[in-house]
């Protein structure tokens, strides 16, 4: 029965109905491989179901919670699920789920030192934990924001501010005739994220050199360095130079030592984009592939994609954490606190104000798993990929797209009497095929004008019997696909 309430829950009702939500919780997890992993449901299908006006009088908790079954579950792609194998997977763990239960309780602004100081102080320790972890230089200093297109925003409004005697902090970047064109650069297979930023930051598209890579899709540092030395003929400043460890289409792995040192010759800040495989260096055997970052100036790690932290958390490192708090930093009176060098306020550090307590998911998770129960997951995931590697490069019909660096295998299928022209249909078909079925997530992209199908290994309750799965529903589909193409 619907009634009016004006006060919050009482303490047998909040015990109650979190027991509910925790269940409903658990029940999803548990029935999650029955679910469609995309959702199959067509536009306006939830908004529909949803009343055009919020109720006036308050409704039970059962109400509420059998709404998510009925109206939001069909609605939802679950990237939670073991058979979600596209994109990047950001599968939170159950310990993390936690932690944002206790976060949302707490429900603090870390804004300042002084309005939370277990929000700055917690945040500190945790990336330090997660940078030692990586074995990443300790000259790195650490902060927390929302996702790496953020994290990337503010290293390259850093590298901005880097440049000396411009005072683009004080006098901005319109109706200047002193300001030379700013140059930022990264490889054509850098992530969308960075040409965002270069748009929010005022350099504009026309600021970007997207350099060439060679046939591993990796960075030409030769490339890099002609174009670095045709911009200064011109008159206009190289700034930024970005390299990528783990590509969003392929993994592909930047020269990022080489990079490195093209940028000091030139005294560029180097900003080093490791999203989603920057987890990777706790291993040994990967470690090498980030050989030169401790020379860069700036590098982000994403917890949310492979480290199984609930979105959103992303770690932006910084050697020189003065020079993000020169580009940032405005304090009005009533947020001004006392504590001089020894606090940490958050504010200072970026374009929020607000600030969650988003480190006690990451603190969670390495206490509940351990550094060496992270790496076997992750491990397992890589070896998992590799087997799934094999079987395309075994099969007759399928090949390998690019190299296999860590988990993501990219590769074409090729059916009898294949034609070029028709090759980008029948994959953009097979995964269009693959995905309405519901067994299984997959995306594919284009490089050069060819489509190309990823399958991405990273999901926390992803195990090998889901890979192998999918490789055979992949195997099936395909011959379904074909006996059409050939009616």
């Amino acid at each position: 029965m619907n009634k009016i309430r004006n006060r919050d829950m009482n303490y047998d009702e909040f015990i109650s109905n979190g027991e509910q939500v925790l269940r409903w919780a658990a029940n999803y997890f548990e029935g999650l491989e029955s679910l469609p992993v995309m959702s199959q449901i067509k536009p306006g299908d939830v908004k529909d179901k949803i009343p055009n006006s919020p109720p006036l009088d308050g409704e039970s908790f059962d109400e509420i919670i059998s709404d998510l079954d009925k109206i939001i579950t069909p609605g939802i792609t679950h990237w939670a699920h073991p058979n979600f194998m596209a994109y990047f997977n950001s599968s939170g763990s159950a310990p993390g789920i936690l932690a944002e239960l206790i976060a949302a309780t707490y429900n603090v602004n870390g804004m300042v030192w002084m309005s939370s100081p277990a929000v700055a102080e917690l945040e500190e320790k945790v990336l330090a934990w997660f940078r030692d972890s990586l074995r990443i230089s300790k000259e790195f200093w650490g902060v927390v924001y929302d996702t790496a297109s953020v994290s990337s925003m503010h290293a390259i409004a850093a590298a901005r501010e880097n440049i000396p005697g411009l005072e683009i902090r004080e006098k901005g970047m319109t109706g200047r005739k002193d300001l030379p064109k700013l140059k930022l650069y990264c490889s054509t297979q850098a992530h969308s994220s960075i040409d965002k930023a270069c748009l929010t930051l005022g350099i504009g598209m026309d600021g970007i050199s997207h350099i060439p890579v060679n046939d591993r899709f990796e960075m030409i540092p030769e490339e890099l360095e002609k174009q670095i030395k045709i911009d200064i003929k011109n008159g206009e400043l190289p700034f930024c130079v970005v390299s990528t460890i783990g590509t969003t289409a392929t993994t592909s792995v930047d020269p990022v030592k080489q990079i490195s040192a093209i940028s000091k010759k030139y005294d560029i800040w180097h900003h080093v984009d490791a999203a989603h495989a920057g987890v990777t260096a706790i291993l040994d055997e990967y470690k090498n592939l980030f050989d030169g970052s401790e020379s860069a100036d700036s590098i982000v790690i994403n917890p949310h994609k492979w480290f199984f932290v609930p979105i959103d958390f992303s770690a932006l490192y910084i050697k020189n954490r003065s020079i993000l708090k020169r580009a940032f930093s405005l304090v009005p009176e009533y947020l001004k606190t006392e504590g001089g060098d020894e606090i940490t306020n958050l504010m200072d550090y970026g374009v929020p104000l607000g600030r969650r307590l988003r480190a006690i998911k990451l603190w969670f998770v390495f206490r509940y798993f351990g550094l060496e129960g992270l790496k076997l997951i992750i491990s397992n995931h890589i070896a998992s990929a590799k087997w799934f590697e094999e079987k395309v490069k075994t099969h007759p019909k399928t090949k390998l797209f690019a190299p296999v660096t860590f988990s993501t295998v990219c590769f074409r299928y090729f059916p009898n009497n294949t034609y070029e022209e028709t090759l980008n249909q029948f994959n953009k078909n097979l995964v269009d095929r693959i995905n309405k079925s519901g067994k299984l997530f997959l995306t594919g992209t284009k490089i050069n004008d060819l489509y190309f199908i990823r399958v991405v290994v990273s999901g926390i309750r992803t195990e090998k019997r889901h890979v192998e799965s999918a490789w055979e529903l992949l195997l099936s589909e395909a011959q379904k696909l074909e006996n059409e193409f050939e009616c």
